[in-house]
């Protein structure tokens, strides 16, 4: 695979041109399972779905639900692509590379603003399920988001989900996001690396790169987002995250698909909840776990509570997204926002 490369891109550059995130979506098709489930084959409707990093715990339902066999069992065929951070699913959706994408709920809100209709079909989560980590060095001199000043913080990429949140965290405490320095540096071994190199101070980042963070004591967990309590304390309410989302008009000329999909992803976010992490890791590809089954294993047990058991929209969660993005966001902030069409419960109530 050229995961690598691209991940070291990304670190370097922080962006990635449409040209380029083409390229790299054929990489991924050519490098990721394709098909749903191990039969593959072609067989069923197609569908493409784009995951803002197919290996990370916080975006698990997506390879679970293959792995499941799921979506074979509604008639699916859904081939699974991967990008480092959400940003780029979003736009390999918007631009039609793909019909539909697993990353957070937040880029609904700040896609209406720019005029395009994307809505969440199935939420995965009630939680960020991210978690503010602060290298070894550091630890003494950033002991809360108002130490952000003045450091260089890492973040998936620019304009994701990690880097909204980091916004909004250091608005909350009093810094302006002039005062910081966010930096690109992907997640698993460029995040660890700009954390052990010095190229980053703190950064935010997601399972299973938190376990292996902690087991290399290369840093420091300085705020957790991987629990509903969490969300509360941080971000003031629950926060629905990872979710799939799709084009509205694709939802609406596609309802019958819209609602397999759905029907798989509500089975898995049952079964997740009624099953280990052992046992959740046994059914993931055996190189997520990087050599280390039980650390994989304890990544996920941490990550769990995170997830919903039913697909649908916590309460208020649309209203906390909007308080933080309105925080730090001058396009939403100073605009009207119309949340009803960020999400669709139609799909998760069927399901039940």
């Amino acid at each position: 695979m050229r995961k690598t490369a691209r991940y070291a891109s990304l670190a370097v550059s922080g962006l990635l041109a449409l040209t380029s995130l083409t390229a790299c979506a054929n990489d991924a098709s050519s490098s990721t399972a394709a098909g749903s489930g191990s039969k593959g084959g072609g067989k069923g409707t197609k569908v493409k779905i784009m995951v803002g990093g197919l290996d990370k715990v916080i975006y698990m339902p997506a390879m679970l639900t293959q792995r499941l066999g799921f979506f074979d069992a509604e008639g699916l065929d859904v081939e699974l692509l991967s990008e480092p951070a959400g940003v780029q699913a979003e736009t390999a959706l918007v631009s039609g590379q793909v019909q539909g994408a697993v990353g957070f709920y937040d880029h609904t809100l700040d896609l209406q603003t720019k005029g395009k209709s994307v809505e969440s079909v199935v939420q995965f989560s009630h939680a960020p399920g991210e978690v503010e980590v602060v290298s070894a060095k550091k630890a003494g001199d950033i002991r809360s988001p108002k130490d952000f000043k003045g450091k260089k913080l890492g973040i998936t990429g620019l304009g994701s989900s990690t880097d909204f949140l980091t916004k909004y965290l250091a608005v909350k405490n009093g810094v302006r996001v002039s005062e910081f320095s966010p930096v690109a540096v992907g997640a698993g071994p460029t995040f660890i690396s700009a954390l052990q190199q010095g190229s980053i101070d703190a950064g935010m980042t997601t399972d299973p790169t938190v376990a292996t963070i902690l087991d290399k004591k290369a840093g420091k967990i300085l705020l957790d987002m991987r629990t509903p309590e969490g969300s509360q304390e941080a971000l003031g309410g629950p926060y629905p995250s990872s979710s799939l989302y799709m084009q509205t008009d694709w939802v609406n000329g596609h309802k019958d698909t819209v609602q397999k999909l759905t029907n798989a992803f509500v089975r898995t976010l049952k079964w997740m909840s009624t099953h280990s992490a052992d046992e959740i890791a046994a059914k993931m590809p055996a190189d997520y776990s990087q050599g280390d089954k039980k650390l994989y294993s304890e990544a996920i047990k941490a990550t769990l509570p995170m997830f919903t058991k039913d697909g649908v929209m916590p309460a208020n969660g649309p209203e906390t997204v909007e308080k933080v993005l309105k925080a730090f966001n001058p396009n939403i902030r100073n605009a009207k926002v119309d949340l009803s069409k960020t999400y669709t419960t139609e799909f998760v109530d069927a399901a039940k």
